[in-house]
């Protein structure tokens, strides 16, 4: 096999904490582990970073960054601001490809230079509107308005790369709803099985059960309904619920939390460490996931592979992972009622929870990280021209939930 010189341009990028930013870093090492030559072009984490080779065995190079207004960590880059500088670093790094992850700043400004330069550009869309509008003060017709100018702008921008993927087949339909045209193939953002997998069994079955969530405290991820629900599963079965992660939203669920007295039964771990991050995969007895804005769900893809069943909302791409009465349930996005009820299901009955959780290792099989590399090596070697058809090795093809899917909504 030739290998590549490859461009990974990334808006968000470690020690930025969200999915994009994990699937960028998790491509790139694992591209440069094959043996390609890979550099990812970011917005600078401080001013004036110099390129840096990574233990991963990729070099991270740093473009003028400046602090959002709306998030407390992103920061972005202004086209015309890093032009010459990324133009510089494609003249001197002359990739085979380039692959990027988003259409804002750093996306736009190489995919533009990559046309002028005649070097072949795939995209990759982890964008949603519900993702960043929670940050911002708009609500009702204004952000309606807003999501609208924003997905023309994707697609706008998105539409002069020669390939586009998204990570499950809701994920692409959501772009041809938006009017994206050319060639979108679904290829999962894939993960190390293995590394989950490999979580140790859970201790002993004392004490409560412990429902478990991973993600951002915003509002489109919907802990406050995981919150609601924890009352009425407490009148079946002792329970407890453990948060993980941190946002915008951490105050107000710690005090929603202590309105509805359930404080003493909720644990908010905050942003921890991937040891701390397996351990409490391997401590929970069932993952819940309540957002309504998920093009795939990194999270519950690794409860997955830590055998662990699955309740999650029936909304965007979750009921391509969640199978009802398989390895998990779903539930109505928003509905408390619906969502306790699952849980206690579960949480009732530790021999249902066993199953599921290994029929949840089996459907998460597909997904692993080696088959998604695979995946994107076929689209590089072959990005000169577009695809006839999808690549047998494209992942997430059909799998439904069984039940109809809902499109998200949020007042952001």
């Amino acid at each position: 096999m030739s290998f590549q010189r490859i461009v990974i341009g990334a808006d968000t990028y470690p020690p930025d904490v969200n999915g994009a930013a994990n699937f960028a870093h998790r491509l790139a090492a694992g591209l440069a582990a094959r043996g390609h030559e890979v550099h990812v072009i970011r917005p600078a984490v401080r001013p004036g970073a110099p390129a840096q080779a990574v233990p991963d065995g990729l070099t991270v190079h740093d473009l003028a960054s400046y602090p959002t207004p709306f998030h407390p960590t992103f920061r972005f880059c202004v086209p015309w601001r890093i032009r010459g500088e990324a133009a510089r670093l494609l003249d001197r790094i002359a990739p085979d490809v380039i692959h990027v992850q988003s259409h804002f700043g750093v996306g736009r400004t190489l995919i533009r230079l990559a046309q002028r330069r005649g070097i072949p550009v795939l995209a990759t869309n982890h964008f949603m509107p519900e993702n960043l509008l929670g940050y911002t003060p708009l609500r009702g017709r204004a952000a309606a308005t807003v999501s609208r100018l924003a997905w023309r702008d994707c697609v706008r921008v998105l539409g002069r790369a020669r390939v586009v993927t998204a990570p499950t087949p809701r994920a692409v339909r959501l772009l041809r709803e938006q009017g994206l045209g050319g060639p979108v193939l679904p290829v999962s953002c894939g993960l190390d099985l293995r590394h989950f997998g490999q979580t140790p069994a859970r201790a002993d079955g004392a004490g409560p059960r412990t429902v478990l969530f991973v993600g951002r405290l915003d509002a489109e991820k919907n802990v406050d309904v995981l919150l609601r629900a924890l009352p009425s599963v407490a009148a079946c079965t002792p329970v407890r619920a453990e948060i993980v992660g941190d946002g915008s939203r951490r105050r107000e669920l710690e005090r929603l939390a202590d309105e509805l007295g359930v404080a003493d039964r909720v644990v908010f771990r905050g942003f921890v460490s991937e040891a701390e991050l397996l351990d409490a995969y391997a401590r929970c007895d069932v993952f819940c996931m309540p957002s309504i804005a998920e093009l795939q769900s990194l999270a519950t893809m690794e409860a997955m592979a830590a055998g662990k069943p699955v309740v999650a909302a029936n909304a965007m791409a979750l009921p391509h992972l969640v199978r009802p009465g398989r390895n998990g349930l779903l539930f109505p996005p928003g509905d408390v009622a619906a969502l306790a009820d699952a849980l206690a299901l579960i949480l009732g009955d530790a021999g249902t929870a066993e199953r599921m959780g290994e029929a949840g290792r089996e459907i998460i099989a597909r997904h692993d990280i080696e088959a998604t590399l695979d995946a994107f090596e076929a689209l590089y070697r072959g990005s000169t021209t577009i695809p006839a058809a999808e690549p047998a090795a494209l992942l997430g093809a059909g799998h439904g939930g069984g039940e109809r899917e809902q499109a998200a909504h949020s007042g952001r």
